[in-house]
């Protein structure tokens, strides 16, 4: 029977039901493999987008969602004494430099993990990960009790007969520090990936015919990479503008950032519309700079399609 419908695949054909011949056009099997987490995306995902841009453009301090249409919001936003961009640039500030900090530190253990340490590569990575295992808030206590007048430094340092510890905490410097402790990871591995598509062939052909290290790395290895280092610092970017805890936690409120001012709107505030204008404007801020990273981006390369 099966070399017969081999052999006449029409007969086969005929054979199945009007109703899963339809169903067979309007969905392929992938399709309907993919349908679930579909589903999933769009109630966890899609659905709250939906319900912010709904409130958006409802009547402020109001919970009239899908029932009323107004621009007031946003006007609020865009008012020139409003302060609320002081905060928005703190936080792309302190994002850029995060970014910039990582981007240096995080490269040369990049380099080591692909390049020198060898069977040690895997142990190193995952003590990398590991503090991502704990919780954010109790990495920035701990670092807290660290930092604290007659904590951890401090006391250590009065115990040996020093004086005491600098007073860091509370300052955006330490917001600063928090950040690019907690963001390490993120920019660490893409960046890792990138040095390893860099073929050690290519290198050696190249020192071979007696190009300099530096010309090596600038000329070959750091193009190359590049893909890598560019989602690495795009990952980074994304997570730090929206970093609350840090300057929390550590920086004790010296300065506010924008997720912050969400969080007022949509608690103590109470103005959920606002709130979401706002968180409107920061997604399409951000939207907008991933499309345009991601449209320079060979990401095919990268996935070893070609």
């Amino acid at each position: 029977m099966a070399d017969l419908a081999i052999a006449h695949p029409e007969r086969q054909a005929a054979a199945e039901s009007p109703a899963q011949l339809r169903q067979d056009r309007l969905l392929s099997v992938g399709a309907r493999c993919a349908l679930p987490v579909a589903l999933l995306l769009g109630i966890g995902f899609l659905a709250p987008l939906v319900a912010i841009l709904g409130y958006a453009f409802a009547t402020p301090r109001s919970f009239d969602v899908f029932s009323s249409f107004t621009l007031a919001n946003f006007a609020t936003l865009f008012d020139p004494a409003n302060t609320v961009w002081l905060s928005f640039f703190w936080s792309c500030g302190l994002a850029l430099f995060t970014v910039a900090i990582l981007a240096v530190v995080a490269y040369p253990i990049a380099y080591g993990l692909n390049m020198v340490f060898g069977r040690w590569s895997a142990l190193i990575s995952v003590l990398f990960v590991f503090p991502l295992f704990v919780s954010e808030n109790v990495r920035l206590y701990g670092w807290v009790l660290f930092y604290i007048r007659n904590g951890v430094l401090d006391g250590s340092l009065k115990w040996l007969g020093l004086p005491g510890g600098p007073e860091v905490l509370y300052t955006p410097g330490i917001t600063l520090f928090g950040m690019v402790y907690t963001y390490l990871p993120f920019m660490l591995f893409p960046m890792t990936l990138g040095l390893a598509l860099v073929p050690r062939d290519l290198v050696d052909a190249a020192r071979d015919l007696g190009a300099g290290r530096l010309f090596i790395w600038r000329e070959i290895e750091l193009p190359l990479a590049m893909p890598g280092i560019l989602i690495g610092m795009l990952l980074t970017f994304v997570l730090a503008i929206g970093a609350t805890a840090e300057a929390k936690i550590l920086g004790g409120q010296s300065i506010i950032v924008i997720s912050h001012d969400i969080e007022i709107a949509f608690t103590y505030s109470q103005n959920w519309p606002l709130g979401s204008a706002l968180a409107v404007v920061v997604t399409f801020f951000i939207g907008a700079l991933t499309l345009f990273a991601l449209s320079k981006l060979d990401l095919d390369r990268m996935l070893g399609k070609r």
